[in-house]
């Protein structure tokens, strides 16, 4: 890219609070005001989205912020239309920063005659003039294999760590508990960050949606558990984990969730609960009854997503993001105490 080209910034509709706050980080980075690029995204009457760009986007490097949450095919849809806008318009090169990947739960064949949704949405992006993907924490890392196009795949668990440090202080008889066998590459990697034990609740179900039980796989009694997970949809396994471990001795039970779609009863389930406080990050935009919720504190993504925007767009490493030391200086005046300070 020429290095003259100062990356521009589009963004939907799906989550503009976390598009203006990248905007305002890049700012700050820049010296320079950055602001999103003016455009209308809008519906017709029969559900049709309609996209128009109202600033010159030839030869420049777009940056389209847009979570695929819910809804997620009018998000996804406005994602599409807005990269095909982008490439008649002759933008020299279209990124899809995507905090939230829907349908990645989608990622592989379960049973005969059922889709690998994840694959289709890879396909229509590249299709639609997309050449680069920037997300955060996929559901499952094979989803980067399903994309001929490069896919900057960040990670929470650093900026996790940096809020365990600044909440926690000590790590001393801290325990990282998945909620399920299948999460456990995830709760060791945020374990071995923060220096702590690792535990598993393995749950056994009688049918899809019910637990039919759940057995702690390791020694939590009389220490503070931190489940971690990517996704909290309708918190049933979440607050079940947490009554488990509370059962089995823990002091106090704390969850951090990447992406906290929280739909249906979540936020209820959550208030009754006893989790002291689940985490999760801005990566879907949250609601009224989410952000009022006494129980649930969101992180932000912005610092981390504004500084891998700046590092695609000038040629440079976004993996170094993956380290807290890393990070920990572009959340400063967030978080002012790093892991090594604890």
């Amino acid at each position: 890219m020429n290095a003259l080209i100062e990356p521009k910034l589009i963004a939907g509709n799906s989550n503009r609070t976390l598009s203006e706050a990248i905007a305002r980080r890049m700012s700050m980075h820049r010296g320079k005001a950055v602001k999103l690029v003016d455009t209308r995204v809008e519906r017709f009457n029969d559900g049709e989205i309609f996209v128009e760009v109202y600033e010159n986007v030839r030869g420049e490097d777009m940056f389209i912020l847009q979570s695929t949450s819910n809804p997620a095919n009018d998000n996804l849809m406005e994602l599409l239309i807005m990269a095909d806008a982008l490439r008649r318009s002759s933008a020299e090169r279209i990124t899809a920063v995507i905090p939230y990947f829907g349908y990645a739960r989608q990622d592989r064949r379960t049973k005969a005659r059922t889709p690998i949704s994840a694959k289709l949405v890879a396909n229509l992006l590249t299709q639609s003039g997309i050449e680069r993907v920037l997300t955060l924490d996929l559901h499952a890392a094979q989803i980067q294999g399903f994309f001929d196009i490069p896919v900057d795949n960040l990670y929470a668990a650093p900026v996790f760590a940096l809020d365990m440090a600044h909440n926690f202080g000590s790590m001393d008889k801290v325990t990282v508990v998945s909620p399920d066998v299948g999460g456990v590459a995830r709760a060791r990697e945020l374990a071995k960050r923060i220096g702590a034990e690792l535990a598993i609740v393995d749950k056994r179900r009688n049918k899809p949606g019910e637990i039919a039980e759940m057995t702690v796989i390791g020694d939590v009694n009389g220490r503070r558990c931190v489940i971690v997970d990517d996704i909290c949809d309708t918190a049933g396994t979440l607050c079940k984990a947490a009554d488990t471990l509370m059962e089995a001795g823990a002091s106090e039970v704390y969850s951090f969730i990447t992406h906290g779609v929280l739909s249906g009863p979540a936020v209820e389930r959550i208030t009754n609960s006893s989790m002291k406080q689940l985490v999760i990050t801005d990566s879907i935009q949250a609601t009224e009854a989410v952000a009022n919720c006494p129980k649930i504190r969101i992180v932000p993504t912005a610092p981390m997503f504004a500084q891998a925007i700046l590092n695609i767009a000038n040629g440079t490493s976004v993996s170094s993001l993956f380290d807290e030391d890393t990070l920990g200086p572009i959340y400063d005046g967030y978080y002012q105490r790093s892991i090594r300070s604890a």
